[in-house]
């Protein structure tokens, strides 16, 4: 299945399952047998107590982005902190993004996305695609990533450019799956980090004990 195939199929399945999509002919699906958790089932967290706790999880930082696909205006990006290796045989990657994402269904329309992970100075640009309803692109330099043409930030430490290999939902986000088409990666820089809703930077890197 080619880029067209497998962005039209994603789109499909977004909107079979209630996800946004931007209107235009899409064939219908039949309604996939999802189990939602039950309001009996919820467990009693206070949703600010979640985020304050998981917040201390530190993260790198990424923007993903993808070309612009067919009657879109230009290329589509968002600022990610779910991002994950996942498997090297075969090779793939994920990131997580919410089922109310605007951006979504341009990056699903094009069927393929760049993950670009940030360097510790590039915090701004990160607060540039963390935007809804701006140009996010405005005077940012990219070229086309070689395998999608995805937008392959300028500066950015490390890029993995991938076609869409699956989409499964998780709560109120989608888990989205790439297959690894082409990566590269700088000799030096330090990488961007989230902990606490606040940036950072490494001051030490130990090897981690196997």
């Amino acid at each position: 299945m080619g880029h067209a195939g497998m962005a039209a199929t994603v789109v499909r399945y977004l909107r079979s399952v209630g996800a946004p999509t931007a209107t235009g002919p899409v064939e219908a699906l039949p309604r996939p047998q999802l189990r939602a958790v039950g309001d009996d089932e919820r467990a009693p967290l206070d949703a600010r107590e979640f985020r304050r706790v998981l917040g201390n999880f530190a993260t790198g930082v990424t923007v993903v982005t993808a070309p612009a696909a067919e009657g879109e205006p230009g290329p589509a990006g968002f600022a990610c902190q779910s991002f994950s290796s996942l498997s090297l045989d075969p090779p793939l990657v994920s990131f997580m993004v919410a089922r109310t994402s605007t951006t979504w269904p341009r990056i699903a329309r094009a069927g393929v996305f760049c993950v670009n992970v940030l360097g510790a100075d590039q915090g701004a640009l990160c607060r540039g695609f963390a935007v809804s309803g701006a140009d996010k692109f405005a005077g940012v330099a990219h070229d086309p990533a070689p395998v999608t043409g995805s937008p392959r930030l300028a500066g950015a430490p490390a890029w993995i450019d991938c076609t869409i290999q699956a989409v499964h939902t998780g709560g109120d986000h989608l888990i989205v799956v790439g297959r690894v088409d082409a990566l590269g990666a700088a000799d030096d820089g330090e990488p961007l980090l989230f902990h606490r809703g606040r940036f950072g930077r490494f001051e030490g890197l130990d090897t981690l004990a196997r």
